[in-house]
């Protein structure tokens, strides 16, 4: 687009801070569930498998959404498709509180999973307003707006236990529908959409802005983000259940509580954005990968107690993580998914400037996938092992596949950009015992083991 790091493009401080806080009442309404779900699992009886399809419907279809409304948004504009899907979801949040089956939850779910879709308007639009060397830092701003799921998660109990789960849904809904119309008041059109309406130019067909998908590197960024964000929806879902049930925490501690790995794991990619622009997204990812490999493993490690035959005895202890470690250890983790969050993202601009919409609306709608996925299969793994850590070790299979796929990748990229690389030794510094210099190359023409009189 031409933009220097320095150009201020009118409107784009406003077009970035309402959208955040938009997008921050979308991902609150998005992840409802996470607190009323539990209420009504226990009204309905539930099994675990149920319970997690019910928290995981609005993430899948605001997840299948965000292609289309990324391609829309590069189209039309994100000032009108976001008052249109914001308006929706509000509409649907409203018509939740007349369900009563579980059938019934699962229909207005689904209208409630229209709020999630915002984020590939929001990506698509903000993107706009600022230069490449600035994106990181605005889309990690921009994304910091997960935190709406930590909003969800302090508020709603307090409002579900004082009015009941209705309430929640009519509350969220009305702040909703206003938040759309104040945003749709005070912000202006991106500046690609105002050049296209000046000089008349259409905007591009929609299977031309979908042909970027057929590159095997957009779907591998989908995959860092399957984890990045899918793996954290996820867990912002399942973490209040998982409290209750295995440190016996009620609802309202156990949202206190799962806000610690929220809040992280949203302003933080904020900073995500900055190093991404600073010292590289690749090695961000590195960093968010390596750590929360750690992470997963130490949280995946079932409470076991073990038997040893000692000296003068059995010897017994356990191995267990209290409540205060296992919060240290979820906000480590919230930090650096945080962090590769907004390093996943800070790719797209680069590699497909004129196609963020449909790139950013495919990997995001992967990561809502991961959302909607992985809640069910904690659920099955649940019934299947009747493990509570089973969880985390899916969660740690995951991570290492995306790490090696991306070690493996970059290498190849690497020998490919710099052919010499295919030619090196595997252990560079032991290539002189295996190949001795000739003589004429040893210093003052010398040859080597040569004894002198």
């Amino acid at each position: 687009m031409g933009r220097s790091a320095t150009q201020d493009i009118p409107g784009a401080g406003r077009a970035l801070w309402v959208s955040t806080f938009g997008f921050t009442a979308c991902f609150a309404v998005w992840t409802i569930f996470s607190i009323i779900g539990v209420q009504i699992g226990q009204d309905l009886g539930l099994s675990e498998a149920q319970f997690g399809l019910l928290v995981g419907t609005p993430i899948l279809v605001g997840s299948l959404t965000r292609v289309f409304l990324g391609v829309w948004t590069d189209q039309y504009g994100g000032r009108v498709v976001n008052l249109g899907v914001m308006l929706s979801a509000a509409v649907a949040t409203w018509l939740l509180s007349y369900a009563q089956t579980f059938p019934q939850f699962l229909l207005a779910g689904m209208g409630v999973g229209l709020a999630g879709g915002s984020f590939a308007v929001g990506v698509a639009y903000v993107s706009k307003f600022f230069s490449k060397e600035r994106q990181g830092t605005a889309l990690g701003i921009f994304g910091a707006g997960n935190i709406g799921a930590a909003v969800t998660k302090f508020a709603a109990p307090f409002v579900m236990l004082a009015f009941g789960w209705e309430a929640v849904a009519r509350y969220w809904s009305l702040a909703l529908a206003g938040i759309a119309i104040v945003s749709f008041l005070v912000t202006v059109d991106d500046p690609e959409l105002v050049r296209r309406r000046t000089t008349g130019e259409k905007a591009e067909a929609t299977f031309l802005q979908l042909s970027p998908l057929k590159k095997l590197q957009v779907w591998r960024f989908a995959l860092y983000y399957f984890f990045v964000f899918g793996a954290f929806v996820a867990l912002a879902l399942w973490l209040p259940r998982y409290l209750v049930g295995v440190y016996g925490l009620d609802i309202k501690t156990a949202g206190m509580v799962a806000a610690a790995y929220s809040i992280p794991a949203s302003l933080f990619r904020i900073v995500g954005g900055w190093l991404s622009d600073r010292i590289g997204a690749r090695k961000v990812m590195y960093l968010t990968f390596g750590v929360s490999l750690v992470c997963t493993f130490l949280l995946s490690y079932p409470p076991t107690t073990y038997v040893i035959d000692g000296v003068h005895g059995p010897i017994q202890f356990r191995l267990a993580t209290n409540l205060t470690t296992f919060m240290v250890i979820a906000f480590v983790l919230g930090f650096f998914m945080s962090l590769g969050k907004a390093a996943v993202f800070k790719h797209i601009p680069v590699y497909y400037p004129d196609y963020i919409g449909s790139v950013g609306g495919l990997v995001g709608m992967i990561g809502g996938i991961g959302g909607f996925i992985l809640p069910i299969a904690f659920g099955v793994l649940n019934d299947a092992t009747g493990i509570w850590t089973s969880c985390f070790m899916l969660l740690f299979v995951l991570v290492g596949g995306a790490m090696i796929w991306m070690h493996l990748a970059i290498r190849r990229m690497e020998q490919e950009r710099e052919p010499g690389l295919r030619e090196l030794p595997e252990l560079p510094e032991m290539v002189s015992l295996h190949n001795p210099a000739p003589a004429n190359d040893l210093p003052h023409g010398g040859a080597r083991g040569r004894a002198h009189p």
